[in-house]
């Protein structure tokens, strides 16, 4: 059994959504100093690897902490679509896909993470293939760049609006490559919010 850690590093100075609020670890006690060591973290929830939920951008009411655990952990189908600035719907993602697995997308971009170009220049999801997802029932779907859309984040909204979770800022995909069966959880915070920080990991 191989465990995959697709999660990055949450620290100082790190990349954020351009006007998310900046990530701050402040350690307030030192053992040296005072015995014990005590850190306060300041940060938005949607910050390195995370999930958003549908109260991010939909009138949903209910906190990510109300979802059922279920919902973020499943079997993983991991589809190449590197070199697309569109991704589109295939033909042969319908037979590719089931019930409640957890759709991973394998965009590449993470080689830009931390720079203007992963935030301004990101592929896009087609509003074809969510429809295939939604009519898949699939759990969640991921990927390597830190958003399936763009303003005014319409394919964002299609994917709450029928509850399908969606997990930014993945990394190490390229290791999920090769037909291995894998399977992916990524639990989110027990918080009252609208979306949480994750550590996601495979299992193959």
């Amino acid at each position: 059994m191989e465990y995959i850690d697709l999660s990055y590093e949450i620290e100082n100075n790190m990349a954020v959504y351009p006007g998310d609020e900046e990530v701050s670890i402040e350690f307030t006690k030192k053992y040296d100093n005072d015995g014990y060591t005590y850190s306060v973290l300041k940060s938005g929830m949607h910050v390195g690897t995370h999930i958003d939920s549908p109260m991010h951008l939909t009138d949903s009411s209910k906190y990510i902490s109300e979802y059922p655990l279920e919902n973020f952990i499943g079997e993983g189908v991991i589809i190449d679509v590197r070199g697309k600035e569109l991704i589109t719907l295939e033909k042969e993602y319908e037979d590719l896909l089931n019930e409640k697995e957890i759709v991973i997308l394998f965009t590449g971009y993470e080689k830009y993470y931390g720079t203007n170009d992963y935030y301004e220049n990101h592929p896009i999801i087609s509003e074809e293939l969510v429809d295939l997802f939604i009519e898949k029932k699939i759990r969640m779907v991921g990927f390597d760049m830190p958003s399936p859309d763009k303003y005014p984040f319409n394919i964002h909204k299609k994917l709450l609006n029928n509850r399908i979770f969606i997990l930014e800022n993945l990394c190490n995909l390229e290791r999920l490559v090769g037909g291995e069966d894998f399977k992916v959880i990524a639990f989110p915070l027990k918080i009252k919010g609208e979306g949480s920080m994750v550590r996601a990991v495979a299992i193959k």
